[in-house]
């Protein structure tokens, strides 16, 4: 489990159910980590409980204080998090929930583009030098 991730999705599943519950989301910001440090891309030691500690802070459109904490013990590839979540705006308790997000939701990863239409492929550059010397008239391009 990967705090980045931890943080990244606990933005996006708070801010889901946030407006889904009628409320107007400005902006929402979040960070994770193990133990007392902040970093966003530290993991654990493979023999450590992972339990990631997050904190999200944000504000409403008219103003309100936005606040997501608590303890994450499962990130679920950008589709919810597990562990033991509150979210207050000005101070009052909007939801508490063990997990957030939809973890059986299919992964945004593999969605196939609309219709019968193949998925793009990998972008291809190819770069072609032409030396022109001998011709005056093509110089200052430089092609």
């Amino acid at each position: 489990m990967n705090t980045a991730a931890v943080a990244y999705t606990t933005d996006q599943a708070g801010t889901r159910e946030l407006e889904r519950q009628g409320v107007d989301v400005q902006w929402l910001s979040c960070t994770a980590s193990y133990g007392g440090g902040t970093k966003r891309t530290a993991s654990p030691s493979s023999s450590a409980n992972t339990v990631a500690n997050v904190d999200c802070s944000g504000e409403t459109k008219d103003g309100k204080d936005i606040s997501i904490t608590g303890k994450v013990t499962r990130e679920v590839d950008g589709r919810c998090v597990r562990g033991d979540l509150t979210a207050k705006i000005a101070g009052k308790q909007r939801f508490h929930v063990d997990v957030l997000g939809n973890c059986d939701a299919p992964d945004p990863t593999s969605t196939p583009p609309a219709g019968n239409q193949p998925r793009p492929g990998p972008t291809v550059t190819v770069t072609k030098t032409v030396y022109c010397q001998s011709q005056p008239t093509c110089w200052p391009e430089g092609k």
